[in-house]
């Protein structure tokens, strides 16, 4: 069964749905990278990370997507100038969607933005499929993590394929279809601020994240 689902951001400023959300039509991955957790770090929600640095992220189609309140609240990261954009509410600092760029029709959304007292996840997208780049995490993570899985590789190509041959590119709640240009202020993180964060990250974190001051 398909459905739209709601997705909000912690203090509910920010509003939005995605349409046709099941199982069949996204992937649901842990990722352990670094980047992923100083970004989690950057905007003081290291309570996103479970135990070992992971983000649990929904892979979707960008024409899925749709933000129907606060969007003047939507700002972007990127970690280095060739970074994912990582976009995000500045009202309460919810991440709300990872993306590549235009040409690559893709957005991640950690669970966290889905989750309600009235909406379980894992009935909506199913539970992950399989975890990735297991090398940053911190402590024991299982073994396939630590390998590129490719059948999860293939399942994610397959599906980017298909909602780029299918028209799921657009519209894109991020970026502008004439220009191809973001639609949100984006920052760019200084190569001294991106290193600062990497003490927070896996596998042999320094610090904890009660120890630095959210962004």
């Amino acid at each position: 069964m398909t459905m739209r689902t709601e997705l909000r951001c912690r203090c509910g400023e920010v509003r939005g749905w995605v349409a046709d959300a099941s199982p069949r039509t996204v992937n649901r991955v842990v990722c352990y990278c670094d980047d992923c957790q100083a970004f989690a770090h950057h905007l003081g929600r290291a309570d996103l990370l479970d135990p070992h640095g992971g983000s649990d992220i929904v892979q979707l189609a960008p024409a899925s997507l749709t933000f129907e309140q606060g969007q003047d609240r939507i700002v972007g990261l990127r970690l280095a100038p060739k970074g994912l954009f990582r976009w995000h509410t500045r009202c309460c600092h919810t991440p709300i969607g990872n993306t590549v760029s235009p040409a690559i029709p893709f957005v991640g959304i950690v669970v966290q933005a889905f989750e309600r007292d009235t909406q379980r996840v894992d009935d909506v997208f199913g539970q992950p499929i399989g975890a990735i780049l297991g090398q940053y995490a911190i402590g024991e993570v299982p073994a396939a993590s630590r390998r590129m899985s490719l059948s999860l590789m293939l399942r994610a190509i397959r599906m980017v394929l298909g909602w780029r041959l299918r028209g799921r590119a657009w519209p894109n709640p991020f970026f502008a279809r004439d220009t191809r240009a973001p639609i949100h202020p984006v920052t760019v993180l200084s190569p001294s601020e991106r290193e600062a964060l990497r003490r927070f990250c896996g596998p042999r974190p320094t610090a904890q994240a009660g120890e630095q001051a959210a962004q």
